[in-house]
């Protein structure tokens, strides 16, 4: 059994965008017409993973052009609920990526936009089916003929893209091979993306997975019960260091310590060429509330504050591997994403 349901889908008039944000105990979705209700959407995690942004960024300027169009705006009006949307989150390049992806479309009007980003869509599901052949490839390579138990953390699947997934196209395609044993799904603390996104994406795949709590995962490595960790990414530096959602760097370290493989996989539009390494990445940091209060009661003391960074950096002497729709780079091993691009620019 598998979902087929669309995290994303353009109705020539709306972006239809699956609600995670009431997974996994009900399936709604969201109509946006306007450009408050996207951003909106995107902040809440209506619509979230770096992929999934970035497609929807590229829609967010379709929707721009055509509110423009519908109530009067001038080319300034227009350009600045453009970059609303695209500086709507900070962390995921993706989401800016995606925009930038359609901006030259914008004088031709919303449906030109609207096709570009369709493109941009289906471009990212194909890739995503790269990213799993290529990831399964290179772990059963390493793993001998055994069963694997995999963990992974917070949710790079089909919700997380524009289908199939990134970290869990690759269990996918493991899966499909035969060669998962279990999945250990950290629950992604506050939010719970792997309690109710992850083992929701797996139940319904009918991949066995059991969740965990976020700091049970390095013991869970450590005790020698995980073959590989294999999770996604918001932004990769030029030298391979990686933002994740945060308590990614602790499996990181773990796997070092157990001297397992740390796979990280992500498109090439995640990679952040411009940034030299992790020290830059803009860490969000979202509302204490997520972290001081559960099902509407406060948790902690009334005068205690909360510090709530969405995201952490591994650095890249961590990542054994970084997958893309385009290979596999040993990063641990000193093969860096600058030093791959220039190769990909000669076939681009």
């Amino acid at each position: 059994m598998t979902t087929d349901v669309p995290t994303i889908e353009w109705t020539g008039d709306a972006l239809r965008l699956l609600d995670q944000t009431v997974l996994p105990h009900r399936v709604e979705f969201l109509a946006v017409q306007d450009v408050d209700a996207l951003v909106d959407a995107i902040r809440r995690l209506v619509v979230r993973g770096a992929p999934a942004l970035g497609v929807a960024g590229a829609f967010g300027v379709a929707i721009a052009v055509r509110q423009a169009a519908r109530e009067g705006w001038d080319g300034a009006g227009r350009d600045a609920a453009i970059a609303r949307v695209r500086k709507a989150r900070p962390t995921a390049v993706n989401l800016a990526a995606g925009v930038d992806r359609v901006l030259p479309f914008v004088a031709r009007g919303a449906g030109a936009v609207a096709a570009e980003a369709q493109a941009l869509l289906d471009e990212d599901v194909r890739g995503n089916r790269a990213i799993g052949a290529f990831g399964a490839d290179w772990i059963l390579a390493r793993t001998g003929d055994r069963p694997l138990r995999v963990l992974t953390h917070c949710n790079a699947g089909s919700l997380a893209t524009a289908g199939w997934g990134t970290a869990l196209g690759v269990v996918r395609e493991l899966h499909g091979r035969g060669r998962v044993e279990i999945v250990y799904a950290d629950e992604t603390r506050p939010l719970l993306q792997g309690a109710r996104l992850t083992a929701w994406e797996l139940d319904q795949a009918g991949i066995p997975c059991v969740v965990q709590a976020d700091g049970a995962a390095p013991s869970t490595i450590l005790r020698g019960l995980v073959d590989v960790a294999v999770i996604g990414a918001d932004r990769i530096a030029a030298n391979g260091d990686t933002a994740n959602k945060i308590g990614s760097v602790g499996v990181a370290l773990a796997c070092r310590e157990a001297g397992i493989p740390l796979v990280v996989a992500a498109p090439w539009s995640t990679v952040d060429l411009a940034l030299p390494d992790g020290a830059g990445v803009p860490i969000e940091e979202r509302d204490a509330g997520e972290i001081l209060a559960w099902g509407g009661a406060r948790t902690a003391p009334e005068r205690v504050g909360a510090y709530n960074p969405a995201f952490d950096v591994t650095p890249a002497r961590l990542v054994t591997a970084l997958v893309t729709e385009t290979g596999v780079l040993e990063v641990a091993a000193g093969a860096t994403p600058s030093a791959a691009a220039g190769p990909r620019r000669a076939r681009d």
